[in-house]
């Protein structure tokens, strides 16, 4: 099978959704299948390497305009490919109406990670594109039930949607022998993007003495999110440690007793650093958005959810597991169990190849 995957960026720009679509072509390639990757090069010349058995084409880009690369190479070079399976990750216009418009797959599938949030303005004149972009796909992927309930735009094509949730390797993130026995700590990760909430939980922490934070990550919020937590007297408790080689993230998973992602839009469609977390013993905190944060931690069992935007709300749940070690042991254990079941990247994997194999009909 000659699968093409298509998307803005891809390794080693780091992101949920470049992880991702690198965690599927490699599994692909690796299975014996035909797979390239078909993104954008930050500079203006396009390169074609192979990496890890995939072909990975980066096309020149022009300019970036609302987080959204701007490239002629792009759509040229996806209307010479034949492959049998053009897998969109969306939200990415350029990619979506240059496969819609110029496409030769034999059948398209599109994940559909996040509804575009922000860029509103911009939405209203492309929104009547992406209804017949979606309306034309053999299949969407869904990453949660909850995300498919909530988003107007998926409604409209339910039929065609398939809940596919991330998945992670439950192999590498496992629980210490020993719980941290360390100062009160708790652990965010992910890019520092608004929409994470971590000023709200600085806002939090005010309320927690003694308790500390290792965020780890980078972002545009970063410098303000720093700045804030000096102007709230948290720099020395609060530790900006930037991004993580992958062979040390499961160690700063050791070193916590919570992980907390206090999300607080819907741009926050997922969080597979819960999952990360969760198999590695940790109970979670997060907030209710609307979208899979608040299915994937299942409030009472694996963790809590909190409303967003509600610094009392989330400091009186990290307080409350923080007091009962036993509740988070408890929380922990069910954590790994469900990703062991329902979260691992084989079971994704199988997922998205039953998906194409159906649409192609074999």
């Amino acid at each position: 099978m000659f699968i093409l995957h298509i998307y803005k960026d891809y390794f080693p720009i780091l992101g949920g959704i470049e992880n991702h679509i690198r965690v599927l072509a490699e599994a692909q390639a690796q299975a014996g299948h035909r797979v390239t990757v078909l993104v954008c090069n930050p500079g203006r010349r396009t390169t074609v390497r192979e990496e890890a058995g995939v072909t990975v084409i980066r096309a020149g880009r022009l300019a970036t305009a609302a987080s959204m690369p701007l490239s002629l190479s792009q759509p040229l070079i996806l209307a010479r490919l034949r492959p049998d399976v053009a897998h969109v990750h969306s939200p990415y216009p350029l990619g979506e109406l240059a496969n819609w418009l110029l496409g030769r797959a034999r059948a398209t599938v599109i994940t559909h990670h996040s509804d575009v949030v922000r860029q509103r303005g911009w939405l209203r004149l492309y929104g009547p594109l992406l209804r017949r972009v979606l309306a034309a796909a053999d299949r969407i992927l869904v990453t949660s039930p909850r995300y498919l309930e909530t988003s107007p735009w998926l409604k409209p094509v339910r039929e065609k949607c398939t809940i596919v949730p991330l998945g992670v390797d439950h192999r590498r993130f496992v629980p210490p022998p020993v719980p941290y026995d360390g100062p009160p700590t708790l652990l965010f990760v992910g890019k520092l993007r608004y929409y994470k909430g971590l000023d709200t939980l600085l806002e939090a922490l005010r309320d927690l003495p003694g308790v500390h934070l290792n965020v780890v990550g980078e972002g545009p919020m970063g410098p303000v999110w720093a700045d804030g937590a000096a102007r709230l007297g948290l720099s020395d408790r609060v530790h900006f440690l930037g991004e993580v080689d992958d062979a040390a993230l499961p160690t700063l998973y050791h070193r916590a007793h919570i992980f907390v992602l206090p999300a607080n839009a819907r741009a926050e469609a997922f969080g597979t650093v819960l999952l990360e977390a969760m198999a590695s013993g940790l109970p979670c905190v997060t907030t209710e958005v609307g979208t899979g944060t608040s299915w994937v931690v299942q409030d009472g069992v694996t963790g809590l959810v909190v409303p967003p935007r509600d610094p009392q709300a989330l400091a009186a749940a990290l307080r409350n597991l923080l007091e009962n070690p036993d509740l988070r042991q408890r929380m922990g254990e069910a954590g790994r169990a469900r990703v062991e079941a329902e979260f691992t990247q084989e079971r994704m994997i199988a997922q998205v190849e039953r998906a194409y194999r159906e649409v192609l009909g074999f």
